[in-house]
Parts: structure tokens; C-alpha cells; sequence
């Protein structure tokens, strides 16, 4: 598979590979996008969880909720989350998703990334309750931020993509299975971002 990588370079990107991931930019417009952030912003009960690396619990570099359909809680990093009921506003983001990807999710998970200190260590979306070959939409609202995405065992097969305001990238395939993706934390000075992880627990 090509690597792609498609900072600091004017020349055009390569395509993502298909089997993998698809991008769609402005999905929300600009106004929609804030909108939606400040409403989170403000209405999310945010919490700052622990979880285990390198040997000991260490709080999570960003914030996090989950909703959802009742009962399809989701365990990640040991943590049980259980889910919020569903607000209007993830509704209505929800059915732009569903409508785009022509997949129906049943939860979602927020992050809130309040600065460039804030970021996710590279990791697969691979736990028990999404199932063989989970299919998860992410749609970024605010500050844009590199995706990184590399193969777990080959580090020079890898993909970058920046995510605007308003965008949705879809993640399919064996993509869970082979491949790990991160948010870098960064020395530059940027604003929030949210983002809506779109999932479907199984169990």
C-alpha cells in the first residue's frame, strides 16, 4: 500500500485508500460547525478519565462522553462507559452521518480536545463490543488537527490527513485490525476541537 502523506507539500494527495477510509470534507458548514461546538461545550458533562499506561493510571489528555441507544454501554482502556440518551443536535449530526455513510450507528463518543496539549496515543478501535470490521464515522468540529495513521507492524506504510471543521471520515475494513491512528499533541497554539466517533455496539 502507497504511503501518503499530505503536509507541507503543494504538490496534489494521493487518494485514501478505499478499502480503508473515506473523506468528506464540509459534510456541516461553518456555522453549523460552531454551533454545534458551543452547544457541546456547554451542555456536555465532560469527564477527564484515568486509564493505565506504562504501568500506572495517568488522566487522559483530553475529555470524553458517551451516548447512546440504553444499554449499549462500551469498555475502553477498563473503563465501562454507559451511555447518555441522545440530544437533539447528535440526532440531527447523526442522521447527516447516517445519510452520508448509509450506515446506521446506535452510539458516540465525544472528545473534547481543548488545546494542542490535548491529543489520543496511537491506538485501534478494536474492543470486543464494535465487532469484526467495525465501520466508525468521525466528524471534527473546530480546530483542525492531523490524523495520523499508521500499519501496527510495518511504521513506514503510513497516512496523514488534516480534519476541517465540519468533515466526516469514515473508517472501515480491516482497518481496526492491521492498522492504529492517533492525534498528536502539538507545540502549536490551536483552539478546541470536538469530536464525534459514530460506532455500533453490537452486544
Amino acid at each position: 500500500m502507497e504511503q501518503l502523506n499530505i503536509f507541507g507539500d503543494s504538490a496534489p494527495a494521493p487518494k485514501l485508500p478505499f478499502e480503508l477510509m473515506e473523506y468528506f470534507p464540509a459534510v456541516f458548514s461553518p456555522a453549523e460547525s460552531y454551533s454545534f461546538m458551543e452547544t457541546f461545550i456547554n451542555s456536555v458533562p465532560w469527564l477527564q478519565r484515568t486509564m493505565p499506561m506504562y504501568g500506572k493510571d495517568v488522566m487522559t489528555p483530553r475529555l470524553t462522553a458517551w451516548y447512546g441507544d440504553a444499554g449499549k454501554s462500551y469498555t475502553f482502556s477498563g473503563t465501562k462507559f454507559d451511555p447518555l440518551p441522545w440530544t437533539d443536535e447528535l440526532l440531527q449530526i447523526k442522521h447527516e452521518v447516517e445519510k452520508t455513510t448509509k450506515t446506521s450507528f446506535n452510539t458516540v463518543l465525544l472528545n473534547y480536545y481543548r488545546n494542542g496539549n490535548d491529543s489520543v496515543a496511537w491506538h485501534s478501535d478494536d474492543e470486543y463490543e464494535l465487532g469484526n470490521n467495525p465501520v466508525i464515522a468521525s466528524v471534527s468540529l473546530g480546530q483542525a488537527r492531523r490524523f495520523d495513521v499508521r500499519n501496527k507492524t510495518d511504521h513506514t506504510q503510513k497516512y496523514a490527513i488534516e480534519l476541517q471543521n465540519g468533515s466526516l471520515l469514515l473508517m472501515k475494513g480491516d482497518m481496526q485490525h492491521y492498522w492504529e491512528h492517533r492525534i498528536a499533541k502539538s507545540n502549536k497554539v490551536l483552539a478546541g476541537r470536538i469530536n464525534l466517533t459514530f460506532r455500533v455496539i453490537n452486544k
